[in-house]
């Protein structure tokens, strides 16, 4: 879903748009609806409406008056959404290991960026806690210019999120620890 986001989302879409756009996508229904509790963007330090607006004009989204104080309703406009994720309970869990794949612990705690890298990382990181990524795919997954990547992840390993990383000369991946 990191990768279908990064395709569809303009370039410019902030970390924090493209963690609820994550969200959105993974818990919207079949009618391309989604409802999200205002906890659960609390939680996630997505409560701004800002973020709503980004989206919307992108023309990613709408959201819909009928929203309350305790929820946000919004309507999805890109119905090839629904050819990239499995049956909707199974996006669900996805939604729900995003959010603890993205939950950062107080020291650890920088901003949206830092979160979006964490879920792209982790969902590419096998059993014994390393990784395998291209850099590029990476970036393009979280919005930044190639050449950002190495402060993102250096940001990364000074506030322990990685343990270590390295960029492989003879391939060019990237590889990591946590």
């Amino acid at each position: 879903m990191l990768s279908y986001l990064a395709a569809t989302l303009p370039d410019d879409t902030p970390a924090s748009a493209r963690l609820l756009a994550l969200q959105c996508a993974l818990r919207v229904d079949n009618s391309l609806h989604v409802r999200l509790p205002r906890g659960l963007l609390r939680g996630l330090r997505l409560g701004a409406p800002g973020l709503w607006q980004d989206l919307e004009q992108t023309h990613w989204l709408h959201t819909s008056p009928t929203s309350t104080r305790s929820e946000i309703i919004a309507t999805l406009f890109d119905p090839g959404l629904l050819g990239q994720a499995p049956a909707r309970p199974d996006r669900r869990r996805a939604a729900d290991w995003a959010l603890r794949a993205g939950r950062l612990r107080k020291a650890e705690q920088a901003g949206e960026l830092q979160q979006l890298a964490r879920v792209y990382l982790v969902a590419h990181t096998d059993t014994g806690g390393r990784g395998l990524a291209e850099p590029d795919r990476m970036a393009q997954a979280c919005g930044l210019q190639p050449e950002e990547l190495h402060s993102l992840l250096d940001q990364l390993t000074a506030t322990r999120v990685l343990r270590s990383w390295r960029h492989c000369p003879y391939t060019g991946d990237l590889h990591w620890n946590f």
